[in-house]
């Protein structure tokens, strides 16, 4: 058995009086909004536009908890309270949740990525580790996540295919790197994309990780040069709309 707990996801707490308003000036989801029960993959970003850090929000009461990369909670925790300045916030390790998945967890809400990557939760830590499942069903359909492939300060947000994810609010005013990105919106110019090719079709010059484990190749490439059928099926057709449109 190995159980449904991600391992390798760690959870920061956001409290106090300033918590949302905090947030919702620094990640490229609308804060204020969010709801129990329905999580929101969000990012926080160099002013450039460029990704740094990739989690999940989750409503509990007035705090938002932050499902995160584990080896990356630290340097979020600290990134985080550079902004904090003299808000009312509190940003702490959450011990007493862990971070669940399941491809059959009905009554659990779906990962809000994609509704093919299953059902994720936070319930109090138990054995198991689901870690290695979810990694290799999640890039089976192309989603990437993490410092290791998304690069930090390398990618811009919207080449992770982060709009097409669900990960961007283009209506919810400023936030780091909003001007970059909103600019590459509205104008049309993702001009590349976060892809996954087999390793043997590495191109070094764009590979942003290599994964041997898994076969894979994870690089950056032009949206010209890409094979709609070497994609998964819902970026080809987001790529093949924003052509058309």
């Amino acid at each position: 058995m190995t159980g449904t707990t991600l391992r390798d996801r760690a959870i920061l707490r956001i409290s106090g009086e300033d918590a949302r308003s905090f947030l919702q000036g620094l990640l490229t989801r609308d804060v204020p909004g969010l709801k129990e029960g329905e999580p929101r993959w969000t990012g926080l970003l160099t002013p450039q536009g460029k990704a740094l850090f990739d989690f999940i929000l989750w409503a509990d009461g007035d705090d938002v908890l932050i499902d995160c990369e584990g080896s990356q909670a630290d340097a979020l925790a600290k990134r985080l309270t550079l902004y904090r300045l003299r808000r009312k916030v509190t940003i702490a390790r959450e011990e007493g949740l862990a971070v669940y998945w399941s491809l059959d967890a009905a009554d659990r809400p779906l990962d809000p990525r994609l509704p093919a990557l299953g059902h994720r939760w936070m319930a109090a830590p138990e054995e198991g580790d689901a870690s290695p499942a979810f990694r290799a069903h999640r890039l089976s359909l192309g989603v990437f996540e993490g410092a290791a492939e998304l690069g930090q300060d390398q990618t811009l947000w919207l080449e992770t295919n982060a709009e097409e994810l669900h990960g961007v609010d283009y209506d919810k005013g400023c936030y780091v790197g909003q001007e970059n990105t909103a600019r590459m919106h509205y104008r049309n110019k993702v001009s590349r994309r976060l892809i996954a090719v087999p390793l043997a079709q590495a191109d070094e010059k764009r590979q942003r990780a290599a994964l041997p484990d898994l076969g894979l190749s994870i690089e950056l490439r032009r949206v010209e040069g890409l094979d709609p059928a070497a994609l998964p099926g819902w970026l080809a057709a987001a790529i093949g709309e924003r052509a058309a449109g």
